[in-house]
């Protein structure tokens, strides 16, 4: 958590973790002691923000200490201690400790931890959890925070339910490369997502048109529409990069049909689906293309196309 998240609580984190849970990470009695003593210092520092107390900080604080918030931005002391004021009027909060882990090496100690944070906003309830990694070293006045870094911890948003319009009409397959593709199908009142050569894996909605993989908050699947509001493709984002799937079929509802299929050369040729089969169907005639569904081939009627490609609806 950044110092200026942090000035905006108040923070009750002595009582987080046993202090016989540090004796493994550090590996000596010393060391034990050592870790001990890091939280309780941690707990010192975090219990003054609420009020602004700086000198608390100013007395842990290494002269050369620098720090990362959250938002990426570097603060070397002077602007740290700077941040600390008392808590505006309508915020209030706590923040639990938990995860607490320390490795010393002689006169030098790295401390990780889980800042889980409970703060009322105005009336707002608000629940965030950010992993803090501090590195400590010893002086002759004691042990000092040289660095800090601090890492949000990203949550899945909540879901919404998608109508059976919706269901029906994300289902289909997308392409990235001739050789990647992703296919999102129907599984009962919900859906799936599975890329070439990966797992499937459970897909749902934030908002209409954007969808995401629960466990995987770091991307959006932002459906893409042409001008008349068909879907194209999606947008698989990851903050503000985007990569682009092509929409090259979609699947009927419900069923295990194959999607319908063109091929490349754009013939008027007519493609229908000859059976489901592990293998290339055998003693009958046409050519044959298979599809990225596993186990599914496409005759084809007519001249013979070099590639199949598919029509999308």
């Amino acid at each position: 958590m950044s110092m200026n998240r942090r000035a905006l609580l108040t923070v009750a984190a002595g009582a987080a973790l046993p202090l016989a849970g540090l004796a493994r990470e550090s590996g000596t009695a010393a060391g034990e002691e050592v870790s001990g003593l890091l939280l309780a210092q941690t707990s010192e520092m975090m219990d003054a923000i609420a009020s602004g107390k700086a000198a608390v900080w100013e007395k842990y604080l290494h002269p050369r200490a620098v720090t990362t918030s959250e938002d990426g931005e570097v603060l070397d002391r002077a602007k740290l201690l700077e941040s600390l004021n008392p808590l505006p009027a309508g915020i209030s909060g706590s923040i639990r400790v938990v995860d607490f882990r320390a490795r010393v090496e002689g006169s030098v100690a790295v401390a990780t931890y889980v800042s889980e944070e409970s703060e009322s906003y105005h009336g707002q309830k608000l629940h965030c959890r950010y992993r803090s990694t501090d590195t400590w070293v010893k002086t002759p006045r004691g042990w000092r925070v040289l660095s800090s870094q601090v890492l949000a911890l990203r949550e899945d948003p909540p879901a919404v339910e998608l109508p059976e319009p919706s269901l029906a009409e994300y289902a289909g397959i997308y392409e990235l490369t001739p050789e990647i593709r992703y296919e999102i199908r129907r599984t009962g009142a919900s859906l799936e997502g599975q890329q070439t050569g990966r797992p499937a894996k459970s897909l749902r909605a934030e908002v209409h048109d954007v969808l995401f993989v629960p466990g995987n908050p770091r991307y959006r699947y932002v459906m893409l529409r042409d001008p008349a509001g068909k879907i194209r493709g999606f947008a698989q984002r990851r903050e503000a990069w985007d990569i682009v799937w092509t929409r090259r079929a979609q699947v009927s509802p419900g069923s295990g049909s194959p999607p319908r299929a063109a091929p490349s050369n754009n013939s008027s040729a007519a493609l229908s689906v000859d059976k489901r089969s592990e293998k290339k169907p055998s003693g009958q005639g046409g050519f044959f293309c298979l599809t990225p569904r596993p186990g599914w081939w496409v005759r084809l009627s007519g001249k013979r196309a070099e590639k199949c490609e598919y029509l999308v609806r």
